[in-house]
């Protein structure tokens, strides 16, 4: 097994406040992961990365296995050197990006096949590559190879498509070997009960350093996803961390760590960043609103963040109106410090035993406001 020791520090509830080891340093828990697709957080360097409170970042084994290729980073002895970066690095199977290809792929017991979305030349992708990329990208976390099921999906398709993945993680596991790097297992099954499971059961007799929740955020409704959680929380492995995958808004994060999930990325805090989107803690503050042309107010009077302590609502939206790339690079770094002082604030109320109390507390603040901050 690899190195993906997790100690559960406090708890409140179903919330749980904890530390994961990894080969390249302790995370502590709850945790988001910004997501950098191609080896960056766009817009933002490694040290301001540190700078924001980013732990662990994620790379996609998908778009890096295409370009720039996995001879070129292992000239640069893995991910981290190559993007510069010497913290924590959790890498995806390529099974979502996969699942996004639609009319593009052929699935079947082997693998995947599909027409890369660079030059159309045709490309294999199984547990065995996959791990053998993440291998040499150099992961200190890695994914087994799965299917996404999509949603919605008959109670057939979501069996078919879980045991299939089962197999796979069976195939991924077997391939992994005995590399430091932890593996983790990822439970589908779609938004039955039965079927989530079964694949859990599964995972658990193969043995994983760790397990993720997959096939959520694919479009359910959000009471659908609340079911899972709820169903999950008390079947996961009590020892193991948990990491709920591509999730998600704020509120989908206090949700999720009530209901006992460690680990989270998404890419809306810097897609949303660069759209105008900017999160605080009374809401979404959307910069291209007009009232807040000529603002002098930084984004959150109380944020430490370097475009808080330094520039205004006007100067942001000017930014942003006139296309330039300061503005997203700037929005990005306050959306990200707030995503993550949000998942330290929620870590001090489990070991405050408070959690209740703060989620209260962060709900109430979005009541007053709740879709544009004044």
């Amino acid at each position: 097994m690899g190195i993906a020791n997790f100690t559960i520090e406090a708890r409140d509830g179903q919330a749980r406040a904890g530390t994961l080891e990894t080969r390249r340093g302790e995370i502590q828990t709850p945790v988001f992961m910004p997501v950098g697709t191609y080896g960056s957080v766009k817009g933002v360097t490694a040290e301001e990365l540190k700078t924001v409170g980013s732990q662990i970042i994620l790379g996609n084994t998908f778009h890096l296995m295409l370009r720039p290729g996995v001879e070129v980073i292992e000239k640069f002895q893995g991910l981290h050197d190559f993007m510069h970066w010497d913290r924590p690095i959790l890498t995806d199977s390529g099974g979502f990006q996969v699942f996004s290809l639609a009319d593009r792929r052929k699935i079947d017991e082997q693998g995947v096949r599909f027409q890369s979305p660079i030059d159309g030349s045709q490309v294999q992708l199984d547990p065995e590559i996959s791990m053998r990329v993440q291998k040499a990208l150099g992961s200190d976390i890695v994914m087994v190879f799965d299917e996404c099921t999509p949603f919605p999906a008959s109670h057939e398709t979501a069996a078919e498509s879980m045991r299939l993945s089962l197999r796979w993680a069976k195939r991924s596991r077997d391939a992994h070997g005995d590399s430091t790097a932890a593996l983790f297992g990822i439970v589908q099954g779609g938004m039955y009960d039965d079927l989530r499971e079964e694949s859990l059961q599964g995972l658990t007799e193969i043995g994983f350093d760790a397990y993720a929740i997959g096939g959520l955020s694919v479009g359910e409704p959000a009471e659908e996803r609340a079911k899972v959680l709820n169903f999950l929380q008390d079947r996961l492995p009590q020892d193991k961390a948990r990491y709920l995958m591509g999730v998600g808004k704020p509120e989908d994060l206090v949700d999720a760590v009530a209901n006992g999930v460690d680990m989270f990325d998404c890419v809306i805090p810097t897609r949303n960043a660069r759209n105008g989107f900017l999160y605080t803690s009374t809401g979404v503050l959307r910069l291209r609103n007009q009232r807040y042309q000529q603002d002098e107010r930084p984004i959150e009077d109380d944020c430490p963040c370097y475009t808080c302590q330094n520039y205004s609502r006007a100067y942001l939206k000017h930014l942003d109106k006139c296309g330039e790339m300061l503005g997203g690079r700037l929005n990005t770094i306050h959306n990200l410090s707030y995503f993550h002082r949000l998942m330290a604030s929620m870590r001090s109320a489990i070991q405050a035993g408070t959690f209740q109390q703060f989620s209260r507390e962060f709900y109430a603040s979005r009541e007053k406001s709740p879709s544009t901050v004044a």
